[in-house]
C-alpha cells in the first residue's frame, strides 16, 4: 500500500507513535512527566527548554502531538498565580504494544 490508499489502522497506529516519538525533547517530556505530575511550566523550567532555544509555545505543541498519540493525558488543572488554569499532565500509557500482524494473518 501506498500513500493515499486506506491503511489498516495498525499501520496508522505505528505512523501515530513515530510521528510523537521521532523528537527528543518529546522522550525527555515523558520522563519528566513519567517521574510525576506536572504542569507546563513546570516542564518547561525542569527541562531548561528556555535555555535550549524552545519557546513555551514549543513545548505546547510537542505536549499536543504526546497528547494526540495517547502518550499523555490532562490530569487535572492547577491555579496559577494570575488566576489562570494551567494543565497539570500525566502520562497516559507506560507502554506502547504494536500489533506487526493483523489478527487473522498467519505468522
Amino acid at each position: 500500500m501506498c500513500e493515499g490508499h486506506d491503511l489498516p489502522e495498525r499501520i496508522k497506529d505505528i505512523r501515530k507513535y513515530i510521528h510523537a516519538l521521532h523528537c527528543p525533547t518529546r522522550w525527555d517530556i515523558i520522563d519528566c512527566i513519567g517521574i510525576g505530575q506536572r504542569t507546563s511550566r513546570e516542564i518547561y523550567d525542569d527541562l531548561g527548554l528556555g535555555e535550549a532555544g524552545i519557546s513555551l509555545a514549543g513545548l505546547y505543541y510537542h505536549l499536543a502531538a504526546l497528547r494526540k498519540a495517547g502518550i499523555i493525558e490532562v490530569a487535572s488543572y492547577r491555579e496559577t498565580q494570575g488566576g489562570i488554569p494551567e494543565k497539570v499532565w500525566k502520562l497516559k500509557t507506560t507502554k506502547i504494544v504494536i500489533n506487526l500482524l493483523e489478527e487473522n494473518e498467519v505468522k
